[in-house]
């Protein structure tokens, strides 16, 4: 095809640009290029449910998408699939969409890039087992480098996922309130706001919370606009945050509820306009599920803050498992863990991504949604707040992420080497803490006088740079953790761009 596909691979997507608008980004996702992977993805699925296919097929509210989405669906319909066109619809029911007895798909692509700029797009893949892992998309990219045989003509019929998907989340929600004088209406006398971001997951106002009764008028930016015209469609973006917790402060709205694009994720509001959002919605999320399922095991991300790991091991009752970033590593572990007889109900990212056991451990913004609003509803009826769940959970008095850049080729070779360097530092210093159980980077806790806090160094995921995230508990601690870390790797490392350091700590 005249490039190297492996460049698209994101992890366990398909990321890339698919179209012009933002300087110095050349597109590289093509109608051409998704035809390609939708053929090599039939393909890859003919190995393992040789029989006829059926392939769903969806997209976001991104510009490009309709044409990806298209192009997909042409691609499976000519390797003789039957294709079911979702049209704008969620991530996550694309899933479903191998599950409702309507559609019984052996597989899906949904055309997203979350909430990556507009010019970006991406595709997921899902088979009946969940969402595919980094070594499956490198296989599927090895069979499209190829020549791929077609097999003719499949059909290719228009369906209403979407509605499908609602309708599901409306039952559950009935059913999991079972409100006895007003089982159909359950969230009637609660006003409960929704920021779409201009993404896919206004449907949830008209098609999930208007049919519980839920008043929802304030609710914000529900029109699909791939432009995104008003705030990044991100529950980690502050001016996204910032405006769903002003909407509900104008509105007197008892909740709040904003998803990103392509609706995998989410987070929300209490009735004060404060935000439930990053270490907030976990402890709220686990404070439910502790109640169902009492000492289980909570998966979380490695960036979780010490005072989460306090209220999820001595509010809930529960085992905090502190793990790697990344939505499919946290679910992943989840999965390893019941594997081995450890009973692990949910798996979460504090970037908003919840994947629970009851749920196919897929990560759903909207489930996750549903599965508080249950709780809300029954809480109203005896007259409580849903907030309260989560007032015993403490917050660090400091938090910061910062990034610094890594430049040259190589960079995962070179950020190894000042991980290591960090290590070895922490291990002949007795005031640099190594944390004793730790799964990504290098965890470092501090005393009282050495900053009061802790500090995660390590490697991106996918790109040439070095997140750390520090807390302290003490007015200037982590100025104080991030000037030791300058101390270590402030000479020596010429690839390193510090300003980021440098600019924080003055």
């Amino acid at each position: 095809m005249g490039m190297d596909l492996r460049k698209l691979q994101n992890g366990s997507d398909i990321r890339g640009v698919a179209v012009e608008g933002i300087e110095g980004e050349k597109v590289n996702l093509t109608s051409d290029t998704v035809y390609q992977l939708s053929k090599a993805f039939a393909l890859w699925l003919k190995q393992r449910a040789p029989k006829g296919l059926t392939i769903a097929v969806g997209h976001d509210s991104r510009i490009s998408s309709p044409k990806l989405k298209d192009a997909a669906c042409q691609a499976l319909s000519r390797m003789g699939c039957q294709v079911f066109d979702c049209g704008l619809t969620s991530t996550p029911s694309m899933f479903m969409s191998t599950v409702f007895p309507q559609f019984q798909c052996d597989g899906a692509i949904m055309i997203t890039a979350s909430h990556l700029p507009f010019n970006r797009n991406g595709m997921k893949f899902f088979t009946r087992r969940g969402g595919l892992d980094k070594t499956d998309i490198s296989a599927i990219i090895t069979f499209a480098a190829g020549d791929i045989e077609e097999k003719g003509e499949g059909r290719i019929q228009v369906a209403d996922l979407v509605g499908v998907y609602a309708d599901f989340l409306v039952h559950t929600i009935r059913k999991g309130a079972n409100i006895k004088d007003n089982y159909d209406r359950p969230l009637e006398g609660l006003k409960i706001l929704v920021d779409a971001g201009n993404g896919a997951g206004g449907f949830f106002v008209d098609k999930v919370l208007g049919p519980l009764g839920a008043d929802t008028t304030g609710s914000q930016f529900l029109e699909p606009d791939g432009m995104f015209p008003n705030h990044i469609p991100n529950p980690e973006n502050e001016e996204a945050m910032a405006s769903i917790c002003g909407a509900v402060r104008k509105n007197g709205a008892d909740f709040g509820i904003i998803f990103d694009t392509d609706v995998d994720r989410s987070s929300a509001v209490d009735r004060f306009g404060n935000e439930i959002n990053r270490n907030a919605i976990i402890a709220l999320i686990t404070a439910i599920i502790a109640e169902e399922h009492g000492g289980t095991t909570i998966v979380t991300d490695s960036v979780t803050s010490d005072e989460l790991a306090e209220f999820i091991e001595k509010d809930c009752g529960c085992v905090h498992h502190r793990f790697k970033r990344g939505y499919r590593n946290v679910i992943n572990e989840a999965l390893r863990l019941n594997d081995t007889g450890v009973d692990c109900q949910l798996a979460i990212e504090t970037s908003g991504h919840a994947a629970l056991k009851e749920n196919y451990f897929l990560d759903d913004g909207a489930y996750l949604t549903a599965k508080i609003l249950i709780k809300a509803a029954k809480m109203a009826k005896e007259g409580k707040r849903i907030e309260t769940l989560i007032a015993g959970l403490k917050h660090p008095l400091e938090s910061k992420e910062l990034r610094i850049k890594i430049k040259g080729d190589d960079f995962a070779v070179y950020g190894k080497m000042v991980l290591e360097t960090i290590k070895a530092y922490a291990d002949s210093h007795a005031d640099w803490m190594v944390a004793p159980v730790n799964h990504e980077g290098i965890r470092i806790n501090f005393a009282k006088e050495d900053g009061n806090g802790w500090m995660l160094t390590r490697m991106s995921l996918h790109d040439p740079i070095i997140p750390i995230n520090v807390e302290s508990n003490s007015p200037g601690g982590c100025k104080k953790i991030i000037r030791k870390l300058l101390g270590v790797i402030g000479t020596g490392f010429d690839r390193l761009d510090l300003k980021p350091l440098t600019d924080f700590v003055g």
